[in-house]
């Protein structure tokens, strides 16, 4: 599997990286079964494990942890801090009592004495970014943590995260991690060429789109984007009635039509167009069985043409995503009513 340099550290990383949120109560619940499909990734020539301390609680950690034992120094591991961990309202966020905190717990339930890349899960409207990248900067001089990152950062939050950075001393953010698929190509518009700019590495996350981008639909397993299974996650996603998603389902039906023109499959389809992008370090395939797994690993070597991409660029323009609801982030300023009117 090809590898690249993570965002100027000299870290070098596969090009899938293992995605673990479906790994515990949120997915796979079988312990075993989930040790061994993060061992197939290892011997598939993945070497880049990305968490966070949110994943089903803080299970999907410790499955992870269980996993890299003896193999751990062979391991690039990524894991993530923010989102609540727990009822008290200082359990959670960017400021450095929690990351103190939460990066103590996950080193724990990991059983290792280092994170590779430790990461912002959300921006924090609440801490002041110089706040966070100060105690940020105190892990990776105390050694516990190697590089810093984000998720799902607007281009301006990364351009302030740097200038902060460069202004105060700290440690520089050295990735993003935004979603990006064949559905979802908003971030073309800014947030790639910002952190190309800034030398920063790109993992992108949900390449098949939460599902819809799966090649199974009308089925009765739990893959199918309008099955009971999903529709209970994120119910609004996968609501048929919705016109964002009645859009989706246009855009996949032709896009199937591309897939099938190309001879691969439509995940085949999605996997290679994420990483035609000049910016994308890492793409996180995140499957919840050892079928699933084995199945994106298959399309590994896929690689798309200009001719497929213009195609693909005719049904999902650049720079646009089909639906509002896939960019999992709303900043306040658009979400709080209160801060636009007087």
């Amino acid at each position: 599997m090809d590898r690249h340099i993570l965002g100027g550290t000299g870290i070098s990383v596969s090009e899938y990286a293992l995605g673990t949120m479906m790994l515990g109560a949120w997915g796979n619940t079988d312990h075993e079964d989930s040790i061994r499909m993060v061992r197939t990734a290892l011997d598939a020539g993945i070497n880049f494990v990305d968490t966070a301390d949110m994943y089903s609680d803080g299970e999907s950690e410790e499955i992870v942890g269980k996993a890299l034992k003896g193999r751990r120094d062979d391991v690039v591991l990524a894991s993530k801090f923010h989102n609540p961990m727990g009822p008290d309202a200082n359990h959670r966020g960017n400021s450095r009592r929690w990351i103190v905190r939460a990066v103590e717990d996950s080193l724990r339930r990991l059983d290792t004495e280092w994170i590779d890349l430790y990461q912002i899960h959300r921006p924090d409207p609440d801490t002041d970014i110089d706040e966070t990248l100060s105690a940020l900067s105190d892990l990776v001089r105390s050694g516990k943590v190697r590089a810093i990152g984000t998720s799902a950062f607007p281009a301006e939050e990364i351009v302030e995260a740097q200038w902060v950075a460069s202004a105060r001393g700290h440690i520089k953010p050295r990735s993003e991690q935004p979603p990006y698929s064949l559905l979802a190509r908003g971030i073309e518009r800014d947030v790639l060429p910002t952190a190309q700019r800034h030398g920063m590495g790109v993992l992108t996350w949900s390449p098949l789109s939460a599902g819809w981008l799966s090649g199974k639909y009308g089925g009765s397993d739990g893959d199918d984007p309008t099955s009971a299974h999903r529709s209970a996650m994120l119910a609004p996603m996968f609501d048929p009635e919705l016109p964002g998603n009645a859009a989706k389902m246009a855009a996949v039906t032709e896009l199937g039509k591309v897939a099938a023109d190309a001879g691969v499959t439509l995940p085949q389809l999605a996997m290679a167009f994420v990483l035609s992008h000049p910016a994308v370090t890492s793409v996180l395939i995140g499957p919840r069985t050892h079928e699933q797994l084995t199945s994106l690993l298959d399309g590994s070597d896929v690689r798309l043409d200009d001719a497929v991409l213009d195609r693909i660029d005719e049904i999902v323009p650049p720079g646009t995503d089909v639906s509002r609801d896939i960019t999992f982030y709303t900043p306040p300023s658009v979400a709080d009513k209160r801060i636009r009117r007087r």
